[in-house]
């Protein structure tokens, strides 16, 4: 089953960040959280990944062009340019790099994708979310539910303090930190699909999660996948050193 992951958003969140390199390229633990998300998928044997570029989509393919070169030792003979590959190493994953267009809502990324995804159930997952939702599970969720589109959930991780207030007063009252299971369920990614979906895409002139994710709740062609693991995605710089703190403290519940 092929690995659809959508790589083309500009990433205004983490401008920080995105105004030199397109945000699945921006690192954890050295390596992009492109790289971070194929490996997951890679470690229950999904290798065949379609890589829906847009902003700074050129970066993206010089990093897997030059991924082998880049993951080997090599010796370089200056004076005429001659490159050997003493000891090379890399991933057993096939890339296709498919240029959506710069301005491409999602909807339109996936139809623009379309020829290279084929007429077959495909996965699809955001290019900036990290998680151990374990894929085989959520596949055999998918088959057994038997709707066109199954979504990994979850409740995030409260960030904030919940306060009680006096309403008459403005007192506060009491202070709690807000508990995971008093969240709202959300969409992560990690979603597995049947080529029906491109019925509901229409033009591609709008984000998926809006108009096509609506009509197929509404038709009754949409299962929730929940996940109670870990997941966080990197919308800033806080998420981004948030989840590098973790790998660094061999903390990341992702690391396959």
């Amino acid at each position: 089953m092929k690995v659809v992951i959508l790589a083309g958003g500009k990433g205004t969140r983490i401008s920080e960040e995105s105004r030199l390199r397109p945000k699945p390229m921006v690192e954890i633990g050295g390596k992009p959280i492109l790289w971070h998300i194929m490996r997951q998928y890679a470690s229950f044997g999904f290798t065949e990944f379609i890589v829906c570029c847009g902003y700074k989509g050129h970066m993206i393919k010089e990093y897997f062009v030059n991924y082998y070169q880049h993951n080997s030792q090599l010796e370089i003979r200056l004076k005429d340019g001659d490159v050997q590959v003493l000891r090379g190493s890399s991933e057993p994953w096939q890339v296709t790099l498919v240029d959506t267009g710069l301005e491409t809502l999602t909807a339109g990324r996936i139809l623009k994708a379309r020829k290279y995804i084929g007429e077959e159930t495909f996965m699809l997952t955001y290019g900036d979310g990290v998680s151990d939702v374990d894929i085989p599970e959520l596949i055999q969720f998918h088959k057994k539910q038997q709707k066109i589109v199954t979504i990994s959930t979850t409740q995030p991780m409260g960030r904030f303090g919940a306060l009680s207030l006096d309403e008459k007063t403005d007192q506060v009252l009491g202070f709690k930190e807000k508990a995971r299971e008093d969240q709202a369920w959300v969409n992560i990614g990690f979603m597995v699909m049947e080529p029906s979906v491109y019925e509901y895409l229409g033009d591609g002139s709008t984000m998926l999660e809006t108009l096509p994710f609506e009509r197929l709740a509404a038709d009754g062609q949409m299962a929730a996948y929940k996940h109670r693991g870990f997941w966080s995605p990197m919308d800033n710089v806080h998420d981004r050193e948030y989840l590098e703190g973790l790998w660094n403290r061999g903390e990341a519940s992702w690391k396959c």
